[in-house]
């Protein structure tokens, strides 16, 4: 558009020149040769343009003839980057979409028509196609040539780290990511496996310079806090017992990202209870508190200092309870405080309150205790028990299918940090009890032998003709879960003359139970 409107441009100026002369009519007078040439100003000014044009045009034509063979070759390599491009761009999309047919055959049409050092994603091409045909061995042979090239050396090291990951080799897979982020810490992928074997060897300083790299790069913002709280926990247990500053420093810093989390709270609050601050460190345990109750809180925080009287720590308890009201964790840690200082009453209120709030095997046992503690009902506590048997399990540090007692920063089976979760265990669909014994059968009637008077019971006892008699029917009776059927039947009487065989079908069947 500017273009155009510069030709425009030129045109009117032209214009306006040749208007300007013929408002002002002169003369040219040239001599030369002996020769007077005489022609009006117009006529000398048209000529003059058209000089000028026709040197350009000729100009133009020379050069045109001049560069044609460049030109005509220059078309055809242009025409063959395009097709090329097109076959790389639809073996890049049949490898995305799975078929490894059409991926292998337009890398081949895209390797003739453009070379793979002009274009680095022909390599990748013929890599995923190997990876579609099965040819694994292939395809890590040309990650590792990937390797070479400053361009496509992260992308050979993806490729290389993908398939130690799929053969398990995680030694492997760490080292190709640790090269990966040596060169571009800001890589996702590559910092985490390498935190994770950093973390794995207690190296929390170099992970926490990975995650450094990763929050000012793309983590987002919570994520990354988190993520830099768990490290820190980790080295501030890893130097409780050693350097208390440095741990005092790091459990504090982590506690400030992640306020809320039990483990950040619980290590710092024991890092400031070993220096004396018990003021600081209850502070720290209450506002964890205050955002989710948990056990390891509790014990804690009632055992703050060893020394205290066990009404003392009744009275830790209680001000944790008016913290968080109506809380079967707040129910649970008075109870637990009353019971050791032998208020029975007070414990057993708190246990029973915490069951209706949220019934759980631990609150079960613990009114067991109560009870056994306070009178010694064996009865009472033989069904607590059994209540606590059926009852859903307790909430627990939980990772990959694992349980642990403690928190751990990273997972023992996949090496993943902050993978634990604080929740209840995957409860056991059907019965909670099993028996070892054969399942209860049904058996015909009609299959012999023996049988004893004081060992049948009536299943299904409904109204049967005895002699043209009917007799109530028996009630139901409960069968313990520990209580199997046996395979012998109760044996066929011989035929009653007087019983028809509708009558007979209407008779309880009867089973031997031991």
């Amino acid at each position: 558009m500017i273009r155009i409107l510069f030709y425009l441009a030129i045109i009117f100026a032209l214009g306006l020149g040749f208007a300007w002369l013929a408002d002002r009519p002169g003369e040219m007078v040239v001599t030369f040769g002996g020769y007077q040439y005489q022609v009006s100003l117009m006529v000398a000014a048209v000529a003059v343009v058209a000089v000028v044009a026709a040197v350009m045009i000729t100009w133009w034509l020379l050069k045109s003839v001049w560069n044609s063979p460049y030109a005509i070759a220059r078309h055809f390599r242009v025409r063959r980057r395009d097709r090329g491009y097109q076959a790389l761009s639809t073996g890049m999309i049949a490898a995305g979409a799975g078929d490894g047919v059409l991926a292998r055959r337009k890398t081949k049409e895209a390797i003739k028509l453009i070379r793979s050092d002009q274009e680095p994603l022909i390599n990748l091409l013929d890599a995923q196609a190997s990876l579609l045909e099965g040819d694994h061995d292939g395809a890590r042979q040309k990650f590792e040539a990937m390797l070479d090239d400053p361009e496509m050396r992260l992308l050979g090291l993806r490729g290389l780290y993908l398939e130690a990951e799929r053969l398990g080799d995680r030694n492997a897979a760490r080292h190709y990511a640790g090269r990966a982020a040596s060169v571009a810490p800001q890589l996702a992928w590559a910092a985490e496996a390498t935190m994770e074997e950093l973390a794995a060897r207690g190296d929390w300083d170099g992970a926490l310079r990975l995650a450094d790299a990763q929050k000012s790069s793309q983590t987002e913002r919570d994520a990354a806090n988190r993520r830099r709280a768990v490290l820190l926990t980790a080295k501030a247990e890893a130097l409780m017992d050693n350097d208390q500053a440095a741990a005092k420093a790091a459990a504090l810093e982590a506690n400030k990202l992640l306020p809320e989390f039990a483990p950040t709270a619980i290590v710092a609050a024991k890092v400031l209870f070993k220096q004396n601050d018990l003021r600081k460190g209850s502070k720290v345990l209450e506002t964890a508190w205050r955002a989710e109750p948990h056990p390891d809180l509790a014990d804690l925080y009632v055992h703050a200092r060893p020394a205290d009287a066990v009404l003392d720590r009744l009275g830790r308890a209680r001000k944790l309870q008016e913290m968080k009201k109506n809380h079967a964790e707040s129910s649970l840690a008075v109870a637990r405080a009353a019971l050791d200082a032998q208020d029975f009453a007070l414990a057993r209120q708190e246990a029973e309150a915490a069951i209706r709030m949220q019934p759980s095997e631990g609150a079960y046992l613990l009114l067991a205790d109560i009870e056994e503690a306070d009178g010694g009902n064996l009865g009472k506590v033989r069904q607590l028990l059994s209540q606590a048997v059926r009852a859903p399990h307790d909430a627990a540090w939980t990772a990959d299918g694992i349980t642990v007692e403690r928190w751990a920063p990273i997972s023992p089976v996949s090496g993943r940090i902050d993978a634990f979760e604080w929740r209840g265990p995957v409860e056991r669909a059907g019965k909670l009890i099993e028996s070892n014994r054969p399942v209860p059968e049904v058996v015909p009637p009609s299959l012999e032998g023996p049988a004893r008077d004081d060992d049948v019971v009536v299943l299904d006892a409904e109204t049967v003709p005895s002699n043209g008699a009917e007799t109530a029917a028996a009630p139901d009776r409960s069968i313990a879960t520990n209580t199997a059927v046996a395979d012998e039947p109760v044996p066929h009487q011989p035929d009653d003359p007087g019983v028809t065989p509708e009558d007979e079908a209407e008779k309880p069947r009867r089973f031997r139970l031991f």
